[in-house]
């Protein structure tokens, strides 16, 4: 698998992200992830809405439970789009997690099968087999317009910048 050039740490460490490194205004490429029903979703299955990735390590730390309660209450703010939050987390996890947080606006999805959305979008941790931390947006028509790849695994993503973005679609 290919190694990108995004510089990306944990904890302060350096971590390997391999893929494809993913890049704004590239045709968003399809990919396959598992819901909370233990059931194949493609990012096509979405065509014709904004689609927000919101990716993330693990639902079972902090910072991620973080950011999914933000999108999650930023999603009323948002028309014709749908949120989609990827990890490689079992679904049982993400659903329980859900459940008791009252999380209902975002989707989440798992990518711990095939690692699919990791690899092809250049999110996939080498020495984890988890998820760097980032944001991709894709428009109506598949074109990838806006990403971004946290540097420090343990801070959030810019929100306000992703949702203004999302907004302008």
């Amino acid at each position: 698998m290919d190694k990108n050039d995004v510089k990306v740490t944990f904890g302060g460490n350096p971590v390997t992200l391999v893929g494809k490194e993913i890049k704004v205004g590239e045709k968003a490429p399809d990919f396959t992830v598992i819901n909370n029903d233990l059931k194949p979703v493609k990012l096509s299955d979405y065509k014709g809405k904004t689609r927000i990735i919101s990716v993330f390590p693990s639902i079972d730390t902090p910072v991620c439970a973080t950011q999914n309660r933000i999108f999650n209450q930023k999603a009323a703010e948002l028309d014709d789009t749908v949120i989609l939050s990827v990890s490689n987390d079992l679904p049982f996890a993400q659903k329980r997690f859900c459940g008791a947080e009252g999380i209902d606006q975002v989707v989440t999805l798992s990518d711990h099968k095939d690692l699919e959305f990791g690899s092809k979008y250049g999110f996939l941790i080498d020495e984890l087999r988890l998820l760097a931390r980032g944001v991709v947006i894709v428009d109506k028509d598949d074109k990838v317009q806006y990403v971004e790849y946290v540097n420090e695994i343990g801070e959030e993503p810019d929100y306000e910048k992703a949702i203004e973005v999302a907004k302008k679609l």
